[in-house]
C-alpha cells in the first residue's frame, strides 16, 4: 500500500460512501488529509461511514447532495470546501449504470431519452458541476482533479452504450479541463476494469466475475483498494502528469 503524508490537505469525494469512492476516502483520510464524503441525502450508508471513520480517529465529514442536480451540486462543493477551509483534491467518482442488468448496444427501446439524460446529467454533467464549483479553490490551493473513467470509454462492454458514451467524455474532459485549469491544477483520470466489491447498481453474476477474471493476466478482479491507491497517486504524486487516463484493469488491454 503506497502512503503520502496528506496532513494539511482536504478533499472532497464524490459517490464516496461505497465502492472505489469508499476505498479512496478511506485511503485519503488514513494518510491525514480531511475528508468530505459526498453521496445522495438520506443514504444510511454515508452516515454509517462516517460514523465508522471519524469512530477511527479520521477526520472526515459528510457532504451529502446530488451531483446530478445543478443547484445542489453547487452548493454541496460550497458547503464542503468551507467546512474544510478550502480544497486541494477533487475526486469525481459518482456515477450510474442507471440499470440493474446490462443492456446491449442493439437494444435502442431501453435506452430511452430519460435513460440518456439520466446518465448524461449524473456521469458527465455531474463531474462538470463540481468541478466548476471546485475550481477556485481548487486553483488557490495549487490542487488536483481526479476523475473515475473505465475502460468502457475505449472498448464499450460496459453496462451500457450510454454509459460507455458518457465515460468516453469524460475521459475527454480531463483533457480538456487539464488546459483549462494549468498550472494550478492538474486533472487526471484512472479507468477501472472489473470491479470487486463495488456495490454498484449493475449486477453481474459469480460465474461472469470469475470468467473474465481468469482471463486476466492478474488472474482477479481489481477491488476499489486497487483504484484508490492510483487516485493517491494522482493526488499526491504524479506532479508533471496532467491530461492523462491511466487505465487500471488487471491487463485486460495487455
Amino acid at each position: 500500500m503506497i502512503a503520502a503524508d496528506l496532513r494539511a490537505k482536504r478533499a472532497l469525494v464524490t459517490g464516496g460512501a461505497s465502492g472505489i469512492g469508499l476505498a479512496t476516502v478511506e485511503l485519503l483520510a488514513r494518510n491525514g488529509a480531511a475528508v468530505a464524503i459526498n453521496d445522495l441525502a438520506g443514504n444510511p450508508n454515508l452516515a454509517r461511514q462516517v460514523g465508522r471513520l471519524a469512530g477511527d480517529g479520521l477526520n472526515v465529514i459528510a457532504a451529502p447532495g446530488n451531483v446530478g442536480d445543478a443547484a445542489d451540486a453547487g452548493r454541496m462543493v460550497e458547503t464542503a470546501a468551507a467546512a474544510l477551509g478550502g480544497l486541494d483534491y477533487l475526486i469525481n467518482n459518482a456515477a450510474t449504470p442507471g440499470t440493474s442488468t446490462p443492456i446491449p448496444p442493439a437494444d435502442f427501446e431501453t435506452t430511452t431519452e430519460a435513460f440518456w439524460q439520466k446518465l448524461l446529467s449524473i456521469n458527465l454533467i455531474g463531474p462538470f458541476r463540481c468541478t466548476k464549483a471546485a475550481a477556485p479553490h481548487l486553483k488557490a490551493a495549487r490542487g488536483a482533479i481526479v476523475n473515475t473513467a473505465s475502460i468502457s470509454a475505449f472498448g464499450g462492454g460496459g453496462s451500457s452504450s450510454v454509459y460507455c458514451a458518457t465515460k468516453a467524455g469524460l475521459v475527454a474532459l480531463t483533457r480538456e479541463w487539464a488546459r483549462a485549469l494549468g498550472p494550478e491544477v492538474r486533472v487526471n483520470a484512472v479507468a477501472p476494469g472489473l470491479v470487486e466489491g463495488s456495490n454498484w447498481d449493475c449486477k453481474w453474476t459469480p460465474e461472469y466475475y470469475a470468467q473474465h477474471a481468469s482471463e486476466l493476466p492478474l488472474r482477479r478482479a481489481g477491488r476499489p483498494a486497487d483504484y484508490a491507491q492510483v487516485i493517491l497517486f494522482l493526488c499526491a504524486g504524479a506532479g508533471y502528469m496532467t491530461g492523462q487516463t491511466l487505465v487500471v484493469d488487471g491487463g485486460a488491454e495487455a
